[in-house]
This record gives C-alpha cells, structure tokens and sequence, in this order.
C-alpha cells in the first residue's frame, strides 16, 4: 500500500495500541503502543511503550496523541529517516491535534487503512501473538503483569523472522516498486 511510495531511505511502520487487563485487588490495565517498522533491506524492527493504568482519580488510562507524537518521534531518532505510518482509524490517530503534528514534521507521512482491516495491519498479528504467550499466566499484580508483557515484547524484538512474519501475513506489499 505504502511499499510503493517507499526508497531506501524511507521506512513503513504500523503503530497500534491494545489493553491488558487484571481483575482483582489492585486491578488496573496495561496499555501497549507498538510499531513495527520495516525498511528495505533490513531486518523488522518493534519498538513499544507501556502505560500502565492503576484505576487512580485523574490518571489516564490509556494513551494519548501526546503519547503517540513522543513514539514516533523516538521510532524516528532511532531508525534516522523519513518514516511512513500506516495507521488504523483510532480515535487518536485521526484527530486534529495528530494531523497538525503529522502537518508540522516533514519526516512523516501517515496513509490510513480502510474502515475495518484488522488483517491489514501487522501489529494486530503482534497483539495476537503475545496474548496468546500470556494467555494461561495469572499475574497477581499489574506490575507483575506489566513486566511479564515488557519481558515478551522484549523478546520479540531480537526475533526478526517472526516479524516479518507478521509483516507477511498481512498479503501487503512491502518492497518499493518502480514508477
């Protein structure tokens, strides 16, 4: 989708956000923002945030687009190039605020998926994968849960095949065409 637009210097990412939550004494959720970002000629690389929502008065629980700004700002510092966002219709990734900062940083371009197309979107295959690692486990605590999900992203991040994976499994062409 994207692929097309790309060259060597630019790089296609999928920023998504999930929740985990626990039940319990001390129940709150863990928010996750990832990006899968994938450069020709170079392995997949995820990079994530954690947000963690202890149920506290006037605690957000979840991310924002100030949240979202700082991670692709961070994606970008680490890969040092222009950056193509595919981007589901989340609230946050459709807003004013979000389009006047993709407006003010000409290292961003974002392209939107259609209405609904989970399939299409690599960092769905992600979510699936590590909810399916912490599906069994019973964390008593949202630290605990919290570090058992930041220990699994981790992992994934020194797994390059599954992300491409991941990245296959989406049909999308990922390789830049000629014009």
């Amino acid at each position: 989708m994207a692929a097309a637009a790309e060259g060597p210097d630019l790089v296609t990412a999928w920023p998504n956000a999930r929740v985990v939550s626990v039940t319990g004494k001390g129940s709150g959720r863990v928010s996750m923002a990832t990006v899968l970002a994938v450069r020709p000629g170079l392995r997949a690389r995820l990079f994530y945030r954690i947000h963690i929502y202890r149920g506290r008065k006037k605690e957000p629980k979840g991310f924002g687009e100030a949240d979202y700004m700082l991670l692709l700002c961070a994606v970008h510092t680490q890969l040092r190039a222009p950056i193509i966002v595919v981007w589901d219709n989340l609230n946050h990734h459709v807003s004013a605020a979000m389009r006047a900062f993709v407006d003010t940083h000409d290292w961003l371009m974002v392209v939107q998926l259609p209405g609904y197309a989970p399939g299409l979107n690599p960092t769905e295959n992600v979510w699936s994968h590590l909810k399916r690692g912490i599906g069994n486990l019973a964390p008593c605590t949202i630290a605990q849960l919290a570090a058992i999900v930041r220990s699994r992203l981790k992992s994934l991040e020194y797994r390059p095949a599954l992300l491409d994976a991941f990245l296959t499994g989406t049909g999308l062409a990922l390789d830049p065409q000629p014009p």
